[in-house]
């Protein structure tokens, strides 16, 4: 008799073990590893280094894994699929200059935002555009779906699709587009291996276009990983991690708002 409860117990302790262990990895994808998606295309956010992938983003995800008790793993795509890439749970969280919106809230998660981003208009320095009123009717080189290309719209202008922001850049040169709206930070970074550019860029106030928080983006299921995530990202703004990788990439502050 005592051989049989011993066996009843035994029992009960391996399905507690069994479904503590399933809970555990439920939270990420993968067992002790945090996978991340990305576009690795736009920097300094995420981008390839002769053949690496680097950026603001990349060193961000690696030390809040790191801190979470996980291994990152990176997953690059491109930002017409970034999204639907979550919702078909390929990665665990999106870290790629992902502003929290309205729209977005209702259907994804966000852990504590780490930057704040500023939207500038870039146009030709001698150009006939000299404020974000004067865009309406225009066209602006825009990656289809991206908060700029929302954001243009919402100035009244045409936005026309762009891979890239270097295409951008290229489209506005040869006169395809009157300008693009985009980020002073992207810019600014850009700009350093474009010294002889004619190309500048006015601020957008924030009673046109306010300044946008950046966070990491999950799905609504994932409470736990996001408490864990954002113990994470505010140690990182405590101890001067967040303003130290800013600076590194950005050379400038964007931590706070």
């Amino acid at each position: 008799m005592k051989k049989k409860w011993s066996l009843i117990l035994m029992a009960g302790l391996s399905a507690l073990v069994l479904a503590a262990c399933g809970q555990k990895q439920a939270e990420t994808k993968t067992p002790n590893t945090l996978t991340v998606g990305l576009e690795g295309t736009y920097a300094p956010y995420s981008y390839r280094q002769n053949g690496k992938l680097t950026g603001f983003e990349v060193d961000l995800a690696k030390e809040t894994a790191k801190r979470m008790g996980l291994k990152p793993k990176f997953v690059t795509t491109g930002w017409d699929s970034l999204i639907a890439g979550l919702n078909s749970n390929n990665y665990d969280v999106i870290f790629n200059n992902m502003a929290e919106n309205p729209d977005r809230q209702k259907k994804f998660r966000f852990a504590t935002p780490y930057i704040y981003s500023k939207s500038i208009l870039i146009t030709k320095q001698d150009g006939p555009i000299k404020s974000a009123k004067d865009l309406k009717g225009k066209k602006v080189a825009e990656g289809t779906g991206t908060d700029n290309f929302n954001n243009a719209k919402k100035l009244g202008a045409t936005p026309v699709s762009s891979p890239d922001f270097q295409t951008s850049m290229d489209m506005i040169d040869q006169g395809r587009v009157v300008g693009a709206v985009n980020s002073r930070e992207a810019f600014e970074y850009w700009k350093k291996s474009h010294q002889d550019t004619d190309l500048t860029y006015k601020v957008i106030p924030d009673s046109e276009i306010k300044t946008s928080a950046i966070a990491p983006m999950m799905n609504k299921k994932n409470a736990k990983l996001q408490a864990k995530m954002d113990k994470a990202i505010k140690s990182e703004r405590k101890d001067g991690t967040l303003k130290r990788l800013s600076m590194k990439y950005f050379g400038t502050d964007i931590t706070e708002k």
